[in-house]
């Protein structure tokens, strides 16, 4: 894992690999950003003028690298692309300075330290700065034969990160820094977990990662196996697991403060394999399906941050793992599944599994009501359809419950969008048979699926459903902080939420 460290150091004299500065894009040309005024000066006040002779204009995600001027320690200097000057009395956004932290943190893959001098305003641009180093510098090579990687061009990542200007001895500053290291360190278990093969990453497996993890953390954890799913009802996770030698699983996570006014439930989709079931994928859509377990691994990631942080707030965590494969034990269209609620479902498509083990969970959580439910789901391609591959839905029983998640998640940098719950689609899933089937109509299919999971949602919780399809997997290149492969989407909005519920400003 990179290190993060805070440093008052003259640039010139700070040993290291290289110095990043930013560079942004002005109405005659690059801008040399605030934070690289020393670098500036020992190149005579020229190093915008260098860097536009070198074809740099200060776009968001471009790098320039250059020699260090005569007397510096560091040998390279990395300039970093920042987007547009800011209008007059405003700063550099957060997102931007994450971005562009990110994207020198790949660029210096292979490199052990390195100072970043981005635009330190105040304690929240440090920990934006260094949300977006760590997060560039994630790599996942766990499957990597040693040495191969290395014959093959790649690089190891950068090992150490120092924030110049940022006051080590400022509480403030310090705060901002653990963190960012808390959260983005969480994040990236997010991602190896996404990223581990689904031979390995099993439902009892992933069981066992989170055992680990709530052991060294403090926190409280429950497993039913398959034989206390089938005492306790749970015919939404059975029958998606049914298909699969690997037997589902339902994880509870504890988070618990003595300072705690409220209780927060977080719910997430856990297929560790999606091949769709009997209703089988077609070709070219199961490559990437041991990503479809990224909300339970965003649940995951954002239950340990709240106890690393310490947070005055009490937050649960549910993992619904499972596996779904066709086989002659399996779920078949047509079947009929007695959920944990009594409620039963027909089920028409046994790729529809996201919202079965989610139904059996969130009537689970809504037993201890909680003062809220989010739940986070890869749950359908419709989402995609709808906003693309780098924004999520949220929808919500409650406007402003909804609104505000949405306004938590640009706070920390991810893309979301409002998503409505029309009540006219819910007849679509009515049944002959049974209390609800698992599809209704085809437009609007992501609408529907949320109204699905509200019909188990208990009387009178606050709840909002998070379909991350979309930005969950980055099948793409790199871009920013961003990798290829899983991303860690919805960890940070959940943990912006778990702290908004402690400052008692969510709900």
């Amino acid at each position: 894992m990179t290190a993060l460290t805070l440093s008052t150091a003259a640039v010139s004299g700070l040993r290291a690999d290289a110095v990043v500065v930013g560079v942004a894009k002005g109405a005659r040309g690059p801008v040399v950003a605030p934070g690289a005024e020393a670098v500036d000066k020992a190149y005579d006040g020229r190093l915008a003028e260098v860097l536009e002779t070198l074809g740099a204009s200060g776009a968001e995600g471009e790098v320039t690298k250059l020699p260090a001027p005569s007397g510096f320690k560091a040998p390279v200097v990395v300039a970093v692309g920042l987007g547009s000057v800011p209008e007059k009395d405003e700063t550099y956004g957060a997102e931007s300075l994450r971005r562009a932290a990110g994207v020198a943190a790949r660029a210096l893959a292979g490199s052990k330290k390195a100072a970043f001098a981005l635009p330190l305003t105040d304690a929240a641009d440090a920990g934006a700065v260094g949300e977006g180093a760590l997060m560039g510098a994630y790599t996942f090579d766990a499957y990597k034969e040693n040495g191969k990687e290395a014959k093959a061009g790649g690089k190891t990542p950068l090992a150490e990160v120092t924030l110049l200007g940022g006051k080590s001895r400022d509480k403030a500053f310090k705060a901002a820094v653990e963190r960012a290291v808390a959260v983005t360190e969480e994040l990236n278990r997010a991602r190896d977990l996404i990223n581990t093969p689904p031979n390995d990453l099993t439902p009892e497996a992933f069981a066992a990662v989170a055992q680990a993890a709530a052991k060294e953390h403090g926190i409280k954890v429950q497993v039913l196996d398959e034989k206390a799913l089938a005492k306790g009802g749970y015919g939404g996770i059975l029958g998606v697991g049914a298909g699969s030698s690997a037997a589902p699983r339902l994880v509870k996570l504890s988070y618990t403060s003595s300072k705690a006014k409220k209780h927060l439930a977080l719910v997430g989709k856990g297929i560790t394999y999606d091949s769709g079931g009997i209703s089988l994928k077609p070709p070219g859509h199961n490559e990437t399906m041991k990503c479809d377990m990224s909300g339970a691994a965003a649940v995951f990631a954002a239950v340990v941050a709240a106890a690393r942080l310490g947070l005055e707030v009490n937050v649960t965590g549910w993992l619904a793992l499972a596996e779904n494969m066709p086989s002659g034990s399996a779920t078949r269209p047509g079947d009929v599944l007695r959920m944990y609620s009594g409620k039963t479902v027909e089920v028409l498509n046994t790729d529809a599994e996201g919202r079965l083990v989610l139904a059996d969970a969130l009537w689970k959580a809504s037993e201890e009501k909680p003062d809220a439910i989010i739940d986070v789901a890869t749950l359908t391609g419709a989402m995609v359809l709808a906003l693309g591959n780098r924004l999520f839905g949220v929808m919500a029983n409650d406007d402003a419950f909804r609104t505000a998640v949405v306004e938590a998640a640009e706070e920390v940098g991810e893309e979301s969008w409002p998503m409505p719950l029309p009540t006219h689609l819910r007849k679509g899933m009515d049944s002959p048979t049974a209390d609800i089937a698992n599809m209704g109509e085809r437009m609007g299919g992501g609408l529907v699926a949320g109204l699905f999971l509200k019909e188990f949602v208990g009387e009178g919780i606050t709840w909002a459903h998070l379909d991350i399809a979309g930005p969950a997997y980055n099948e793409q290149g790199p871009f920013g902080y961003t990798p290829k492969g899983g991303t860690g989407s919805a960890v940070r909005t959940l943990v912006r939420l778990a702290e908004l519920t402690a400052a008692g400003d969510l709900g």
